[in-house]
């Protein structure tokens, strides 16, 4: 018989076990639920379908507690006709040569220059525009264009291949179905592409007097603040500024709550103590203005 080297009489051999010792572990989260359920006299499970006993609340220190504005507490009422009127005669005081900031000769510039100002600034704008319509003077010319000069050209507003597929694609559709004039009411203007209601205000107050309402951030941040409206759509807080606002108002009061939110009541930290309105506003929203 053969012997076995050391190596696999090792082998064969059992190996030597330390005694088992429990390893510990954490408490499961079941076995904590039963405990502190146990622990407290009794406590036990609402039959299902029973709605469970209301928690014993501790009170709050003041300093975690929620604060919210004046305005803001109960139920939201709307504006009363007093405040508002007061409100429109000092904006109209403080703006009184209030208008839009694009320059413009008829309605196609005004509208392409609406387009490109989108993410853009007006001033950047005015810069580009000349420039851009002396090389496109009407809408054939512009849906003509080639992409790339074209895109070139307005490549300092931003977006600008966005912006030039929108403007090619709008004037294409403005020569097709209205015989290359801008059209005069807001659902034609809305079936554009490229055109929002935003757009097609900005064009029908400015450019055929037809009264609208233009909201962008500066209305619906300054309106918020004045507590003319909650809303934060701005297709809602226009809805809701049409309730409010005379109609034969509406597209002055656009600029002037773009003129005021620009200069006054600016986004972080508005003019408060030098603000004319303050008397009238109960500064929904605002935690610090200088």
């Amino acid at each position: 018989m053969p012997r076995k080297s050391p190596r696999s009489r090792r082998r064969n051999e059992p190996k030597a076990q330390l005694p088992k010792r429990r390893r510990s572990r954490g408490t499961p989260r079941v076995a904590r639920a039963k405990t502190r359920r146990a622990a407290s006299p009794g406590a036990r499970h609402a039959p299902k379908g029973a709605r469970a006993p209301a928690r014993a609340r501790t009170a709050r220190p003041a300093s975690a507690q929620r604060r919210l504005p004046a305005s803001g507490r109960g139920r939201w009422k709307p504006p009363e006709p007093e405040r508002v009127a007061a409100i429109l005669g000092l904006l109209a005081q403080l703006y009184p040569d209030a208008t839009t900031a694009l320059r413009h000769e008829n309605a196609l510039q005004l509208l392409i220059a609406t387009i490109l100002s989108a993410q853009c600034t007006d001033e950047r704008v005015n810069l580009v525009t000349p420039a851009l319509f002396a090389r496109y003077p009407d809408a054939r010319a512009l849906a003509e264009a080639d992409r790339g000069e074209l895109e070139e050209m307005i490549r300092s507003t931003g977006f600008y291949r966005n912006k030039a597929k929108s403007i090619q694609a709008c004037c294409s559709e403005i020569v097709a179905r209205h015989g290359g004039e801008v059209p005069r009411t807001l659902e034609a203007l809305t079936e554009l592409h490229g055109v929002g209601r935003k757009t097609a205000n900005v064009v029908l107050g400015n450019a055929f007097d037809v009264p609208g309402l233009v909201v962008d951030t500066h209305v619906g941040r300054v309106s918020r603040r004045l507590a003319l409206t909650r809303e934060v759509d701005p297709v809602k807080v226009e809805f809701a500024l049409m309730e409010v606002v005379p109609r034969e108002r509406w597209s002055i009061f656009s600029h002037w709550l773009i003129l005021h939110g620009r200069r006054v009541c600016i986004a972080r930290k508005p003019r408060c103590s030098t603000c004319p309105l303050l008397p009238h506003c109960p500064r929904v929203g605002v935690v610090v203005s200088q």
